[in-house]
This record gives structure tokens, C-alpha cells and sequence, in this order.
């Protein structure tokens, strides 16, 4: 054998080799890269749960800390988050349990963050069991709203549309756009009535977000003092604010039930002895002033609240009668001129309540809220937010 042969071609057989095994890992490494750049929906990435990594965009819904336990206020730790496809998701099963590695956890820790629960993420992670459930481990990347946040950032809320009809006149509003009437009133009934549904507890954190202060996150703004308090003094103590029923609950007697009686586009934060104080009054103008709620007026028939928001009173009598038009097991209600209603399914005094949407148009809040509730809570809207001159279009 010639050595010096042998020697020069060993080279050359290795060279051959490498490039060989190159060609042959490289369309692995462009499909695994590829895989990662897929964003999956929550349920997507549970059934596919065989250690790839990919992108998987969902609701926070809280932390968990056990297959079948989330917690969703009360936080322990900022090593975990359950995600879903939707804010309301209450199943376990349909979550995503998402570790939280020290790196993200000063932003996607809940116990740091309390008030991402309900906010809409994008984490990138092996798809692979955690807490012996469908999961999501060791994440490359965790982003907010579209946006990709070093770890050390705070997460912050995405702009609200301000185009004419919230800027959905030509999808979600598409069929009710142009009408009047009794035309109207029913495309817009047809619209609105498919909904998320929540619990009446759901209905704590959904206030803490949908009423949160723009100034202070930790905070709600409560609707007929206009004051601003911590969003974990809730209950039933007199300085506490608790879930108020702008649509009075007796009116048409459906209580706290899933349906009508947790509907959050018109369930407000609001000072628990001032709730008292208002009770199941219909609206209307006048009365003595109500000392711990300035600017509201009450008699024995009926409550004026605050200008500020009187639009937003307003609004949400009109949505529920709308909304709920006794087709789908709960009461049909409607507006009228009576500051008297009892347990009837009726809400006055509509030409007071016509006056106040027109001389409260929508502000920022309201139409935070609007869309709070719309893309993270129920997924449907209040129309009257979006056009308030529909109430016209409607009552006259």
C-alpha cells in the first residue's frame, strides 16, 4: 500500500463526511425552526404536548398549582401561569400551564403582576407535560399584546380602537350598520347575544380589569363616587365597593345566575352603602344629594347619579334591553317612562335616560371598558358605546 496515498485521501473521506452530514442535519434544523415559528392556539398546543417548541398565544387566566387547581386571585408565586383561548375559560383542562422561568418572572409573574390576569400573551417553550398537565416549559421568549418585552419591563395594556364604531362597522357590526328601528334594534339583538358567559365570582376579576384606574393599576374606579380604591378591598363592609346591578336585579327578578345577573356590561365596582343606598331605584333626575356620593341625588323612587357618568348609566340600561329579549330563557327587558317598576322586567325613566346619553357622550374609560370586556371577558359589546345615536335611532 502506498502510505503517502493513504494519507492524503484520509482527509479528503472526512471532508466527504462532514459535508454529507451537514446536507443531512440542515432541513432538520430549518423544519425545527420552522416548528418554533408556528403560533399555536391553547388547544392546538394541548394536543400536541411532544416536547417541540412553538410559539402559543392565549388569556392569562391565573397561577396554578396543581392538574386541577388554579388560582386566580390570592397568588402564591411567580413560577407559573394558566393560559386559555378565552379570558372566561374556567376548565382546567383547557388550559395551558406556562413555567415561568427566573428571567420573566419580574413581568409574567402574577404574584409581582396581579393585573395580567385576563391579558392576552404570546409565550415560545417546549411543548411538554408541567405539573403532570398539558404544558408549556422552559420558555425563549414571553411577549405582551404583540409586543416582545425585555424581561425587566412591565406589561401594559394595548391601545383601544377610536375609529367611528369602535372600528368594527365593517365586521362585527356589519349587518345592523344603516338600519333603524325595530330593523335595528334586531340585528343588533342577534349580534350581541352570543356571548362568553361568567360566573358571578368571574365577575370580581373581571371589575378589577374592565374598571381599573388609568392612573393607578392596583386600583378601581367606583362608579357613583368616582373614587379610587385598592382593587382587593372588596366585600361587604361599608368603606369595601362591591358588584352594583345597574340593571336592578329585581327588575325582571334575575338575581346573581349566570345570564343577565353576571352580565359585565352592566355590573359596576361601586361603594358598598352607596349600593345600598341606591338599591333597585329606577333613574331619574332629582332628589336630595347623597353625602357619601357627590353629585348623585336620590328620593324614594328613584336615583340620579353623578354627571360624569350619567352616559354611562345610561348605556347600560339600553344594552340590557337590547341584549335580552326573552328568547333565551330569561326575562324580555325593556325601557320605559315608569320610576316605579318593582319586579317588572322594566327599567325607567327612558326620556331622562335618552337625555343622558346625549349629554354624556363616551369617554376613554367607557370605551376602554367597552373593548376590556369585548376582547378579553365576553366577546361581545355594548353598541350604544360604539354609537350612541343608535339609542335614538331606536327609542326616538
Amino acid at each position: 500500500m502506498n502510505m503517502r496515498s493513504s494519507a492524503r485521501s484520509g482527509p479528503r473521506r472526512l471532508a466527504t463526511a462532514f459535508a454529507l452530514a451537514v446536507a443531512l442535519v440542515a432541513p432538520v434544523a430549518v423544519t425545527a425552526a420552522a416548528s418554533a415559528a408556528t403560533t399555536l392556539t391553547v388547544t392546538q398546543a394541548l394536543a400536541a404536548q411532544d416536547g417541540r417548541t412553538a410559539a402559543v398565544t392565549g388569556y392569562v387566566i391565573g397561577q396554578p398549582t396543581s392538574s386541577t387547581t388554579v388560582l386566580r386571585s390570592g397568588f402564591t408565586s411567580d413560577t407559573a401561569i394558566a393560559i386559555a383561548d378565552t379570558a372566561a375559560e374556567t376548565g382546567p383542562s383547557r388550559m395551558l400551564y406556562v413555567q415561568v422561568t427566573a428571567a420573566y418572572r419580574s413581568t409574567f409573574g402574577l404574584l409581582t403582576n396581579p393585573g395580567l390576569r385576563g391579558q392576552r400573551i404570546t409565550a415560545t417553550g417546549a411543548l411538554t407535560a408541567y405539573f403532570s398537565h398539558g404544558g408549556l416549559k422552559n420558555p425563549t421568549a414571553m411577549t405582551l399584546g404583540g409586543t416582545a418585552p425585555s424581561p425587566s419591563q412591565s406589561p401594559t395594556p394595548g391601545p383601544t380602537p377610536t375609529a367611528p364604531g369602535g372600528g368594527y362597522d365593517s365586521t362585527y357590526y356589519a349587518n345592523a350598520v344603516g338600519k333603524s328601528g325595530t330593523a335595528l334594534r334586531s340585528s343588533l339583538h342577534s349580534i350581541i347575544k352570543v356571548q362568553t358567559k361568567l360566573s358571578y365570582d368571574q365577575v370580581w376579576e373581571a371589575l378589577r380589569d374592565t374598571d381599573q384606574d388609568p392612573a393607578n393599576s392596583s386600583n378601581v374606579i367606583l362608579l357613583y363616587t368616582g373614587r379610587s380604591q385598592s382593587k382587593t378591598s372588596n366585600g361587604g363592609g361599608v368603606n369595601d365597593w362591591n358588584r352594583e346591578h345597574v340593571w336592578a336585579k329585581s327588575h325582571g327578578d334575575f338575581g346573581t345566575s349566570t345570564g343577565p345577573g353576571t352580565d359585565v356590561h352592566h355590573l359596576r365596582p361601586t361603594d358598598a352603602s352607596v349600593n345600598s343606598t341606591r338599591g333597585s331605584k329606577d333613574f331619574d333626575n332629582g332628589g336630595s344629594p347623597v353625602g357619601e356620593a357627590p353629585g348623585c341625588y336620590t328620593d324614594a323612587d328613584s336615583w340620579e347619579p353623578r354627571n360624569a357618568v350619567k352616559g354611562d348609566v345610561a348605556r347600560m340600561i339600553m344594552y340590557m334591553a337590547i341584549r335580552y329579549e326573552g328568547t333565551d330563557g330569561w326575562p324580555d327587558l325593556e325601557l320605559n317612562q315608569s320610576v316605579n317598576n318593582g319586579t317588572a322586567p322594566y327599567h325607567g325613566r327612558m326620556s331622562v335616560l335618552l337625555q343622558w346619553n346625549q349629554a354624556d357622550p363616551p369617554d376613554a374609560f367607557e370605551k376602554r371598558r367597552n373593548q376590556r370586556i369585548y376582547e378579553r371577558w365576553q366577546g361581545n359589546r355594548n353598541p350604544f358605546v360604539d354609537h350612541p345615536e343608535w339609542a335614538t335611532a331606536i327609542w326616538g
